[in-house]
Protein backbone atom coordinates (compact mmCIF):
# COMPACT_ATOMS: atom_id res chain seq x y z
CA UNK A 1 0.00 0.00 0.00
CA UNK A 2 1.09 3.16 -1.02
CA UNK A 3 1.88 6.03 1.65
CA UNK A 4 0.96 9.62 2.62
CA UNK A 5 3.86 11.71 4.26
CA UNK A 6 3.08 15.14 5.86
CA UNK A 7 6.20 17.30 7.17
CA UNK A 8 5.99 19.06 10.09
CA UNK A 9 8.12 21.68 10.99
CA UNK A 10 8.65 23.86 14.14
CA UNK A 11 5.80 26.37 13.72
CA UNK A 12 3.33 24.25 12.10
CA UNK A 13 -0.18 25.10 12.31
CA UNK A 14 -1.46 21.77 14.15
CA UNK A 15 -5.12 21.51 13.36
CA UNK A 16 -4.03 21.62 9.54
CA UNK A 17 -1.50 19.07 10.27
CA UNK A 18 -3.20 16.54 12.65
CA UNK A 19 -6.52 16.86 11.48
CA UNK A 20 -5.27 15.41 8.18
CA UNK A 21 -3.40 12.59 10.07
CA UNK A 22 -6.70 12.02 12.05
CA UNK A 23 -9.21 11.60 8.81
CA UNK A 24 -6.52 9.74 6.34
CA UNK A 25 -6.05 7.56 9.52
CA UNK A 26 -9.79 7.47 9.99
CA UNK A 27 -10.36 6.17 6.50
CA UNK A 28 -7.28 3.77 6.64
CA UNK A 29 -5.20 5.53 4.48
CA UNK A 30 -1.69 4.79 5.91
CA UNK A 31 -0.02 8.48 7.13
CA UNK A 32 2.93 8.99 8.31
CA UNK A 33 4.03 12.29 10.19
CA UNK A 34 7.76 13.08 9.34
CA UNK A 35 9.49 15.93 11.34
CA UNK A 36 11.90 17.69 9.21
CA UNK A 37 13.61 19.37 12.29
CA UNK A 38 16.08 16.43 13.22
CA UNK A 39 13.77 16.06 16.66
CA UNK A 40 10.81 13.27 16.68
CA UNK A 41 9.14 16.08 19.10
CA UNK A 42 7.79 19.03 16.91
CA UNK A 43 6.19 22.10 18.27
CA UNK A 44 3.47 24.05 16.55
CA UNK A 45 2.33 27.71 16.05
CA UNK A 46 0.76 27.45 19.05
CA UNK A 47 2.84 25.42 21.43
CA UNK A 48 1.87 22.31 21.02
CA UNK A 49 4.32 19.66 20.62
CA UNK A 50 3.15 16.47 18.91
CA UNK A 51 5.42 13.39 18.19
CA UNK A 52 6.46 12.74 14.83
CA UNK A 53 6.30 8.95 13.30
CA UNK A 54 9.72 9.48 12.33
CA UNK A 55 12.50 12.19 10.80
CA UNK A 56 12.88 13.04 7.19
CA UNK A 57 16.38 11.92 6.86
CA UNK A 58 15.65 8.35 7.90
CA UNK A 59 12.96 7.33 5.40
CA UNK A 60 12.49 6.15 2.03
CA UNK A 61 9.84 8.26 0.07
CA UNK A 62 9.83 5.95 -2.69
CA UNK A 63 6.42 4.68 -1.55
CA UNK A 64 4.54 7.78 -1.38
CA UNK A 65 1.50 8.35 -2.77
CA UNK A 66 1.25 11.73 -2.08
CA UNK A 67 3.57 14.71 0.37
CA UNK A 68 1.36 17.25 2.44
CA UNK A 69 1.89 19.98 4.14
CA UNK A 70 0.29 22.07 6.59
CA UNK A 71 0.74 25.86 6.64
CA UNK A 72 1.21 27.64 9.84
CA UNK A 73 3.90 30.78 10.87
CA UNK A 74 6.92 30.21 11.24
CA UNK A 75 6.60 26.54 9.69
CA UNK A 76 6.05 27.51 6.79
CA UNK A 77 9.22 29.48 6.14
CA UNK A 78 11.07 26.26 8.06
CA UNK A 79 9.00 23.64 5.43
CA UNK A 80 10.51 26.12 2.75
CA UNK A 81 13.87 26.50 3.78
CA UNK A 82 14.43 22.38 3.98
CA UNK A 83 17.02 21.38 1.14
CA UNK A 84 16.01 17.99 1.09
CA UNK A 85 12.29 18.69 1.82
CA UNK A 86 12.47 21.29 -1.75
CA UNK A 87 14.42 18.43 -3.92
CA UNK A 88 11.83 15.76 -2.80
CA UNK A 89 8.91 18.33 -3.68
CA UNK A 90 10.62 18.79 -7.10
CA UNK A 91 11.35 15.26 -8.10
CA UNK A 92 7.31 14.68 -7.32
CA UNK A 93 6.23 17.16 -9.50
CA UNK A 94 8.44 16.12 -11.96
CA UNK A 95 7.09 12.60 -11.85
CA UNK A 96 3.38 14.08 -11.94
CA UNK A 97 2.61 12.38 -8.06
CA UNK A 98 0.61 13.78 -6.21
CA UNK A 99 1.26 17.23 -3.63
CA UNK A 100 -0.97 18.86 -1.28
CA UNK A 101 -0.74 22.14 0.84
CA UNK A 102 -2.60 24.15 2.65
CA UNK A 103 -3.20 27.65 4.16
CA UNK A 104 0.19 29.42 3.49
CA UNK A 105 2.28 26.62 2.30
CA UNK A 106 1.64 25.79 -1.25
CA UNK A 107 3.65 29.37 -1.41
CA UNK A 108 6.46 26.78 -0.84
CA UNK A 109 5.17 24.84 -3.95
CA UNK A 110 4.77 28.45 -5.86
CA UNK A 111 8.49 29.30 -4.91
CA UNK A 112 9.50 25.89 -6.67
CA UNK A 113 7.35 26.66 -9.68
CA UNK A 114 5.36 23.82 -9.16
CA UNK A 115 1.71 25.65 -9.65
CA UNK A 116 2.80 26.99 -12.54
CA UNK A 117 -0.50 26.35 -15.51
CA UNK A 118 -2.14 25.50 -12.11
CA UNK A 119 -5.00 26.29 -10.30
CA UNK A 120 -4.72 27.10 -6.62
CA UNK A 121 -5.65 28.82 -3.32
CA UNK A 122 -4.02 29.85 -0.45
CA UNK A 123 -4.25 31.61 3.29
CA UNK A 124 -5.60 35.30 2.05
CA UNK A 125 -1.88 37.23 1.57
CA UNK A 126 0.11 34.71 0.13
CA UNK A 127 -1.39 34.63 -3.40
CA UNK A 128 1.83 36.45 -4.82
CA UNK A 129 3.84 33.32 -3.99
CA UNK A 130 1.66 31.33 -5.95
CA UNK A 131 3.58 32.08 -8.94
CA UNK A 132 2.31 31.17 -12.25
CA UNK A 133 -0.70 29.72 -10.64
CA UNK A 134 -4.36 30.48 -11.58
CA UNK A 135 -5.68 31.86 -8.55
CA UNK A 136 -9.18 30.68 -6.78
CA UNK A 137 -10.54 31.76 -3.80
CA UNK A 138 -12.53 28.44 -3.14
CA UNK A 139 -11.79 26.67 0.30
CA UNK A 140 -9.92 23.73 -1.53
CA UNK A 141 -8.80 23.40 -5.22
CA UNK A 142 -7.64 20.60 -7.18
CA UNK A 143 -5.89 20.61 -10.18
CA UNK A 144 -3.98 17.41 -11.42
CA UNK A 145 -2.19 16.20 -9.17
CA UNK A 146 -2.07 19.12 -6.37
CA UNK A 147 -4.68 19.76 -4.27
CA UNK A 148 -4.47 22.74 -2.11
CA UNK A 149 -6.63 25.26 0.36
CA UNK A 150 -7.13 27.83 2.53
CA UNK A 151 -6.33 27.74 6.22
CA UNK A 152 -7.08 26.28 9.40
CA UNK A 153 -11.13 26.54 8.44
CA UNK A 154 -11.18 24.80 5.69
CA UNK A 155 -9.08 21.86 7.11
CA UNK A 156 -11.89 19.25 7.22
CA UNK A 157 -12.43 19.89 3.75
CA UNK A 158 -9.10 19.68 2.48
CA UNK A 159 -8.84 16.14 4.45
CA UNK A 160 -11.82 14.75 2.71
CA UNK A 161 -10.40 16.23 -0.83
CA UNK A 162 -7.19 14.24 -0.19
CA UNK A 163 -9.13 11.18 1.16
CA UNK A 164 -11.69 11.11 -2.27
CA UNK A 165 -8.31 11.55 -3.87
CA UNK A 166 -6.76 8.85 -2.91
CA UNK A 167 -9.39 5.76 -1.86
CA UNK A 168 -12.84 7.42 -3.59
CA UNK A 169 -15.79 9.91 -2.91
CA UNK A 170 -18.08 6.63 -0.98
CA UNK A 171 -15.03 6.85 1.50
CA UNK A 172 -15.01 10.41 2.02
CA UNK A 173 -18.59 10.96 2.62
CA UNK A 174 -18.74 8.02 5.07
CA UNK A 175 -16.05 9.45 6.72
CA UNK A 176 -17.62 12.96 6.47
CA UNK A 177 -21.08 11.39 7.69
CA UNK A 178 -18.97 9.36 10.92
CA UNK A 179 -17.57 12.84 12.05
CA UNK A 180 -20.98 14.48 11.87
CA UNK A 181 -19.39 16.88 9.15
CA UNK A 182 -21.93 18.36 7.44
CA UNK A 183 -20.32 21.10 4.83
CA UNK A 184 -19.30 18.65 2.54
CA UNK A 185 -20.72 18.61 -0.59
CA UNK A 186 -18.88 15.82 -3.24
CA UNK A 187 -15.95 18.11 -3.92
Amino acid sequence: MSKVYIFLADGYEEIEGLTVVDLLRRAGIEIVMVSITGDIDVTGSHRITSKADALFENIDFSDAEMLVLPGGMPGTRNLDAHGGLNLLLKNFAAEGKKLAAICAAPSVLGSKGLLIGKKATCYPGYEEALIGARVISNAVVEDGNIITSKGMGTTIDFSLAIIKNIVGEAEASKIAKAIQYSGYTNK
